[in-house]
């Protein structure tokens, strides 16, 4: 029987805070992993519980290779979070997603280096599947948001994680294009690895701000054209999590791929797990580590 669910949301570059939600607080959580981006945003909106982190805190202070992403995703995982929209600006590989369109990611390429990407780092190894990193559920839920918004959309397309903080060279633009991506950004990755191994149910929607440095018809990016973009599309994302909220749950997330995706995934010997790191572990894989007693 699938346990109750609870949305929470990721704010990316432009969403630093949602209005128009009821009993919001600011909780301060600490987590094994250190502090989270900013403190979680607990609120109610249509009778639904929902969580909120801004992914660079609020004022934009942390850049994306500095981000905690441990940290942020078991800090929602405490506060009994089962699914997460994450919302990121991005830029455009493709003539046809234009600025001010949304793109609902269902494929991931990793081009980071300088982060940590697993919960499993010291003695317990585990290997989930990230074949299709993202939540069908969820992605048609947004979709179905979208469209009754009248927000232009693209159900579909694979994001590019580069490391940054500093945009592509024309050269990496062209290259990204070869290989049939569709948009790029610097945080997805390896937020999306890490919900997956929390069990936590993952959804990207990804705004594009610009069209990279590749288009000879556009300028290269830079910050004043993405902020631009960006207050437009804030009041579009606000407007999309807020008719998510009211309908996520009925779209059925029993197949997902994240559920108990953990039952075969840790390969360690259970009897060579030790009391310090199961525990370190508690909030993330408790359900699967407690069947069996710890040294």
């Amino acid at each position: 029987m699938m346990k109750k669910r609870k949305l929470g949301i990721i704010g990316g570059s432009g969403l630093y805070k949602i209005e128009g939600f009821e009993k919001t607080k600011w909780k301060k959580i600490k987590t094994t992993w250190g502090l989270p981006s900013d403190e979680i945003l607990t609120a109610k909106f249509e009778k639904e519980e929902i969580c909120f982190i801004p992914r660079h805190a609020r004022g934009h202070k942390i850049n994306p290779s500095n981000i905690n992403f441990r940290a942020n995703i078991d800090a929602l995982k405490q506060l009994g979070v089962t699914d997460i929209i994450s919302v990121s600006a991005v830029g455009s590989l493709k003539e046809d997603l234009e600025p001010g369109k949304f793109v609902i990611v269902d494929q991931f390429i990793d081009r980071t280096f300088a982060r940590a990407k697993t919960f499993f780092d010291e003695e317990i190894v585990a290997h989930v599947s990230m074949a299709n990193p993202t939540s069908p559920s969820l992605s048609d839920c947004c979709e179905a948001a979208l469209n009754k918004l009248n927000i232009k959309n693209k159900k579909g397309g694979t994001y590019v994680v580069m490391e940054g903080p500093q945009f592509s060279t024309l050269a990496e633009s062209n290259l990204y294009r070869l290989w049939n991506a569709d948009v790029i950004g610097m945080t997805n990755m390896p937020e999306a690895k890490l919900a997956r191994e929390a069990e936590i149910r993952y959804c990207t929607v990804a705004m594009v701000t610009d069209y990279d440095c590749w288009h000879p018809e556009h300028d290269e990016v830079d910050v004043a054209m993405v902020i631009k973009t960006l207050k437009q599309n804030a009041s579009n994302a606000q407007n999309m999590i807020k008719e998510v909220i009211k309908n996520y749950k009925n779209f059925p997330a029993d197949k997902d791929p994240a559920n108990d995706c953990l039952n075969t995934a840790i390969i360690t010997d259970a009897k060579l797990r030790t009391k310090k790191t199961t525990k370190k572990l508690q909030h993330i894989a408790g359900r699967v580590l407690n069947k069996n007693n710890a040294n």
